[in-house]
């Protein structure tokens, strides 16, 4: 195991920056589609609840690795047959567009039940005060909902972490691809994976303290 950390430890390191930095970006982008499909499930819409919850609902009924594999092979296919272009995805776009749309989907969910819970009166609040609808969402809502939704957002962040390492099978140089590799040179499968899996560990552990601090934080905020 020494020999391992000595000899591939840089890489393995870089490699979970790899790792962190595709679940950052989707953790982003995914928010950015969360809000979105959030909000487009609490207005008082039909057409748009209802997109919303197809989206959320197809996305969390197909697996990562299908929707891996969709968008890093099936879209650029799909493009070369209908218009005869050359466009291709490089790991790192395939793998964010796949986070980003597999993270939104639970995101909307959160940022619906973060509207949904706060008082009413609020929106009616600040109606009365002459603000429009999406004006008192934005000033008056939202920025309570987030409080609330920030511990729920750092435990995306883990999961999202966690599903970085699916992305392996298109290629991305994570943590769990640069494994791979490592094992293929050195045979040493135990001692590879159990290497990683403290890494995943430290770095999860790190960010659940976060999350419960978060917490706690709001927990007394909302007592005083």
């Amino acid at each position: 195991m020494l020999q391992i950390i000595n000899t591939y430890g840089p890489m393995l390191l870089l490699a979970l920056g790899q790792t962190l930095l595709l679940a950052l970006c989707g953790l982003f982008f995914g928010c950015i589609l969360g809000v979105i499909f959030g909000l487009a499930s609490v207005v008082d819409n039909k057409v748009s609840r209802a997109i919303s919850k197809i989206y959320v609902n197809l996305i969390r009924g197909v697996p990562m690795i299908v929707l891996a594999f969709f968008v890093f092979y099936g879209i650029p296919y799909g493009l070369r047959t209908l218009i005869g272009t050359k466009f291709t995805f490089s790991a790192l776009q395939a793998g964010t567009i796949c986070l980003a749309v597999n993270c939104g989907a639970y995101m909307s969910e959160i940022i619906r039940a973060g509207i949904q819970s706060i008082d009413p009166g609020q929106m009616e609040a600040a109606r009365s005060l002459g603000l429009s609808y999406w004006r008192s969402m934005f000033r008056v809502v939202l920025p309570q909902a987030i409080k609330n939704m920030i511990p729920s957002i750092v435990n995306q962040f883990i999961i999202t972490l966690k599903d970085t390492s699916i992305l392996s099978v298109i290629g991305f140089p994570e943590l769990v691809n640069k494994a791979q590799n490592v094992i293929a040179i050195t045979f040493m499968s135990f001692q590879t994976w159990a290497i990683v899996a403290v890494m995943y560990l430290v770095v999860i552990l790190l960010l659940q303290q976060v999350a419960n601090a978060l917490e706690r934080r709001l927990s007394r905020d909302r007592q005083k």
